[in-house]
């Protein structure tokens, strides 16, 4: 069996049914039957409204994210599909936080549910830094399905290493 690094905590049978979709070339066609459609946040202005949206429906008293966009520089995908970054500074005689979240551009053109999971992710660390069970509690509760979309962007991260085509599926 193949290395499945974004796989590897999962059970070895699906671990083995992944590996059986790839060997047979059918992990792209699972992927896009499952979700067909792209999201229409493509661009840093609407990334900030959607996650300000998410963020105001279910986490209205937390702080405020001063800088949400698109960034290319995250490529190391195993450890980060997006960012979030928390800064306090010293401003004359009070301290000033800043809250940012960063999305891997992979993630522009994707299925608008793999976008929710990770924007839920980056702002579940607006309460809780660390992974912990309050923090996976709060993704759920910012997206019920957290899990299940989580598996389901690691199969894509998967197909997008595992495949020969190095185009992602909905950039054709």
């Amino acid at each position: 069996m193949q290395s499945l690094k974004y796989l590897i905590h999962y059970p070895e049978e699906t671990r083995n049914q992944v590996s059986a979709l790839i060997r047979e070339g059918r992990l792209g066609g699972y992927l896009l039957k499952k979700y067909p459609d792209t999201h229409p946040y493509t661009t840093d202005k609407a990334l900030y409204d959607y996650t300000i949206e998410l963020k105001n429906a279910h986490l209205r008293n937390s702080m405020p994210i001063s800088k949400i966009l698109y960034d290319t520089k995250i490529r190391d995908l195993q450890s980060a599909l997006g960012t979030h970054t928390f800064v306090s500074r010293v401003q004359g005689g009070k301290l000033k936080a800043k809250n940012e979240i960063r999305i891997a551009n992979l993630f522009k053109k994707s299925p608008e549910p793999f976008l929710r999971m990770i924007v839920a992710h980056e702002l579940a660390h607006l309460r809780e830094k660390e992974h912990n069970k309050a923090f996976y509690k709060l993704c759920t509760h910012i997206e019920p399905t957290y899990h299940q979309l989580e598996f389901d962007v690691r199969l894509y991260l998967t197909y997008l290493e595992t495949t020969r085509d190095s185009d992602p599926l909905w950039r054709r």
